[in-house]
């Protein structure tokens, strides 16, 4: 028998070597597994009663966690990306955002940034995301003479927001493996995903404006509208929005109404913006629409501004979708992820892009990246239900309590480590390792400790603490030497844009990663915001 301190550095070097030589990190952790119960228990183990004993555990570990219903929303979402990618649903939302920005300094860049966004809020995937991103947005800066660095690191750490911005797959993973509540994770996580966001706007705009020759102005086309003329164009644009808005959530309120689905219930939330009470100011937005469009703004202008921005209309609808199920109280995350598979496969019927090439190929990308997720899942499940049988995170526990280290201090060695594996390892064996060994001593620690500013609320720690890992995440995304977002980049730039210059072009949104980061450790009520 091994006992537990040195089993644990085995296994540390073990996992290091196995995938230095190559070894997929599903294969690697499930021969990890074995070997943990062997060395712990004895060999007897492997030809003991079948069903029973550590391994029967270690079984029943990975069958509940691959039974989660929920777990069904991560192809669901996978899919969505797939053919959003394919189709031309995002070539036309970043057509119509560069409408609007097209004159501003840097405009191309924070058109990417703000893309990203909506692709994030409408899919949760990050490769996709940057591949899209580059065949899109990168030729087009590359020709107007932006800056090399600032379009790589623009459109790859951009393209990772979907890591952060609701519904991101780490934030169902993550409460899948620690029991947290997936909506009030997506709830929490939306205030920190946008100013990650707008912090990479932020240095775009200041870059852009200190060195105005690293995103030249566009030549102006003729007969493009001034810039007075074509905000108020926006605007008519948004009023549309609004009508239409308006209109549906009215027509939803009314069903209630008619349905009964409108008494309240003890114990029962109302039902959001469905209400007899939120009528009133629902007509009321709709005719104020109304308004700007007919006396304000007027008909030929606000025509005008739909036939530029109608490109963020299914984006928009899709989101809707999606979040607004969600947030509704109307699914589940697991059905709000079908619902959104339905809203881009009928858009783009409506489109006539949806071929049966696109959906075959969508089909086939969203099996392969299922089947290495699925295995991952696998192999990391047994790996850490062996390991919690051996005794492992309770050793970790007192080992890291023990040390008697303030409680910040002994957050941020848990950042660090975060950062160190995401540079080797990916995001779900790092979640289905670490996590059942991690919080378990986050929630010991003593919460009015945790942060400068603020308090958190006791029942919120966990929910916090998986914003951090998240936030941890978008890091490793752009960490040499395995920074993923490198290599989906390099799989579509241009041949003399090599991974050398890629990762030179991460550094400055690496630093603002850490910024944000260091806001969430500095200010934890900062997830809280949205939650109360």
């Amino acid at each position: 028998m091994v006992d537990i301190g040195t089993l644990s550095l085995i296994l540390l070097l073990a996992m290091f070597a196995l995938l230095a030589i190559g070894m997929p990190l599903g294969f690697a952790s499930a021969f990890l597994a074995v070997v943990t119960l062997v060395l712990k228990f004895g060999p007897d183990l492997l030809f003991g009663d079948f069903g029973r004993g550590p391994l029967a555990v270690l079984s029943q570990s990975v069958y509940r966690q691959m039974t989660n219903y929920s777990l069904i929303s991560v192809p669901l979402f996978i899919f969505m990306a797939s053919l959003l990618e394919r189709s031309g649903i995002a070539r036309d939302m970043y057509s119509s955002l560069n409408v609007w920005l097209s004159r501003a300094r840097g405009g191309i860049a924070i058109v990417t940034s703000i893309m990203a966004v909506i692709m994030a809020a409408m899919s949760g995937i990050i490769g996709g995301e940057v591949v899209l991103l580059g065949l899109i947005a990168l030729p087009q800066m590359l020709r107007l003479g932006y800056n090399q660095n600032l379009a790589i690191g623009t459109i790859c750490a951009s393209g990772s927001l979907g890591t952060m911005i609701p519904p991101s797959i780490v934030l169902i993973f993550y409460g899948l493996v620690t029991e947290t509540s997936i909506k009030a994770l997506f709830t929490a996580s939306f205030l920190p995903g946008f100013m990650l966001a707008s912090f990479y706007i932020v240095y775009i705009i200041i870059r852009t404006q200190m060195h105005p020759e690293q995103a030249p102005l566009p030549e102006p086309k003729e007969g493009e509208p001034a810039g007075g003329q074509k905000f108020q164009m926006f605007l008519g644009f948004l009023s549309c929005l609004v009508v239409m808005a308006s209109a549906v959530l009215t027509l939803r309120a009314l069903f209630f109404l008619l349905t009964g689905a409108t008494v309240l219930v003890e114990g029962e939330d109302p039902i959001p913006l469905g209400m007899p009470s939120d009528l009133p100011w629902l007509i009321g937005a709709g005719v104020l629409g109304l308004v700007l469009i007919f006396v304000v703004f007027g008909v030929e202008r606000t025509k005008e501004g739909w036939q530029m921005g109608k490109g963020l209309v299914a984006p928009i609808v899709v989101i809707g979708v999606v979040l607004g199920s969600i947030y509704g109280g109307i699914t589940g995350i697991t059905e709000a992820a079908g619902m959104g598979v339905i809203a881009v496969f009928v858009i783009g019927l409506i489109r006539r892009e949806m071929t049966f090439d696109i959906v075959w190929d969508s089909v086939m990308r969203t099996l392969k990246s299922t089947g290495t997720i699925i295995w991952v899942t696998i192999g990391a499940a047994s790996l850490a239900a062996a390991y919690t049988l051996a005794g492992g995170p309770r050793y970790v526990a007192n080992l890291i309590v023990g040390a008697d280290m303030p409680t910040m201090t002994i957050i941020l060695v848990m950042m660090l480590i975060f950062l160190i594996m995401g540079m080797f390892m990916d995001w779900v064996g790092i979640v289905l390792l670490v996590m059942p060994v991690f919080l378990p001593i986050v929630l010991r620690l003593p919460v009015e400790e945790l942060g400068w500013l603020g308090t958190l609320e006791p029942k919120n720690v966990g929910i916090w603490f998986g914003v951090v890992f998240c936030m941890n995440m978008q890091v490793s995304f752009l960490s040499p030497p395995f920074g993923p977002a490198a290599f989906y980049l390099k799989s579509v730039a241009p041949p003399h844009i090599s991974l050398t210059d890629i990762f030179k072009g991460f550094l400055p949104f690496i630093a603002i990663q850490l910024l944000a980061l260091s806001v969430l450790l500095i200010w934890p009520p900062i997830v809280e915001v949205l939650l109360d």
